[in-house]
């Protein structure tokens, strides 16, 4: 990966991964009962920990493939694989399993969780986000990973400022209009898994590309 274009691309893979509008009714439903200075800190904590994460998800990423004895190209198959399961849960304006399963979902609800779990984990940074950021930092140097985490930042500030106006973003757009933005941005993964998957199985099988 390299050039604006490709860091561009990447970036609006990122932010339909990761959906904070998705995450809009959870925070909200969790911070029902809590202060709007509460509500600041819980948004601020969040997307910081999403950009750990997934930060350094960019930097282990190598030794964890090295670990596993996976390939980058298998590792992208399996990754788009994810992505593609994903936004097929988004284009039904779901969750799914992969970013919460109805555990989750009930701890959250009842207020037994700290909220940056699940919220952050694995609703924001769940294994499609995480294999993602691996798969595109995984092609080039040092500089190369530097910008990477930079388009994670750029990323988890969309999702901070989603977070901080989640009240406002619900009354405007309402249950419809969120679930419209998460199935755009469905349809758009989808593209995106398709072709991380169709990359991988041609150096996987080189004689696909003829």
């Amino acid at each position: 990966m390299g050039g604006l274009t490709e860091y561009l691309r990447f970036t609006v893979t990122l932010t339909a991964v990761v959906d904070p509008f998705l995450a809009v009714p959870f925070f909200l439903s969790f911070t029902a009962a809590r202060s709007d200075a509460e509500r600041r800190v819980l948004a601020r904590v969040v997307a910081l920990t999403v950009f750990l994460v997934l930060a350094i998800a960019v930097f282990a990423g190598e030794a964890l493939l090295g670990l596993i004895g996976a390939s980058l190209p298998a590792f992208r198959v399996g990754g788009g694989l994810v992505l593609l399961l994903m936004a097929l849960a988004m284009l039904n304006a779901q969750a799914g399993g992969l970013r919460q399963s109805q555990d989750e979902a009930r701890e959250l609800e009842a207020g037994e969780v700290s909220g940056v779990v699940p919220l952050a984990i694995p609703l924001l940074a769940g294994p499609g986000a995480i294999s993602s950021s691996i798969i595109a930092a995984q092609t080039g140097g040092l500089p190369h990973q530097a910008m990477v985490v930079a388009c994670i930042g750029v990323v988890c500030l969309v999702a901070w400022v989603v977070l901080r106006r989640a009240h406002q973003i619900e009354t405007s757009l309402g249950t419809t209009g969120l679930n419209i933005a998460t199935r755009i941005l469905g349809l758009l993964l989808a593209a995106m898994a398709v072709q991380t998957m169709a990359d991988g199985l041609k150096e996987l099988f080189p004689g696909l590309a003829g």
